[in-house]
């Protein structure tokens, strides 16, 4: 088993940063490849995709994702995310003229149906270690014949 970032497939295929791509052509055709993406990577068998978090504002995506594989949601509070977002400068701005948390907190509350509708699994993230989550992820696994 081995794991890939589609966002890490997106930047390879754009040869630009997310950030330079997304200026460039903007989050539509940013959609655009990632659902190409997504396609490329649907079919693989034995494989963890770490989706990125819009993801799911396609349907395509998750009928895709889901042909093949079980969805953990990985959730997280509006404080984690935003802690999390400022360690990581590769994303631009969803939603221009929103202070951080503003933004973060309406993406969440966007998507949050469409997480809860696609997923397999929930784990709540918030206080915890990678460590942690991978085990109960495992534990998961394991326990359903996932």
């Amino acid at each position: 088993m081995h794991s890939v970032s589609m966002d890490s497939e997106i930047v390879k295929k754009a040869a630009l940063s997310i950030p330079e791509f997304v200026e460039k052509y903007g989050w539509g055709k940013f959609r655009d490849l990632e659902t190409e993406v997504a396609k490329e990577l649907a079919g693989q068998d034995r494989l963890v995709i770490d989706t990125g978090g819009g993801v799911i504002e396609r349907q395509g995506n998750i009928e895709l994702l889901q042909r093949n594989a079980v969805i953990f949601w990985l959730t997280a509070s509006v404080d984690t995310v935003a802690a999390r977002m400022r360690r990581d400068a590769s994303r631009p701005a969803l939603t221009p003229g929103k202070t951080f948390l503003e933004e973060i907190a309406e993406v969440l509350a966007k998507r949050e149906p469409l997480y809860s509708a696609a997923a397999n699994h929930v784990i709540d993230t918030d206080n915890t270690t990678p460590a942690n989550i991978a085990d109960s992820i495992i534990s998961l696994w394991n326990q359903n014949g996932a």
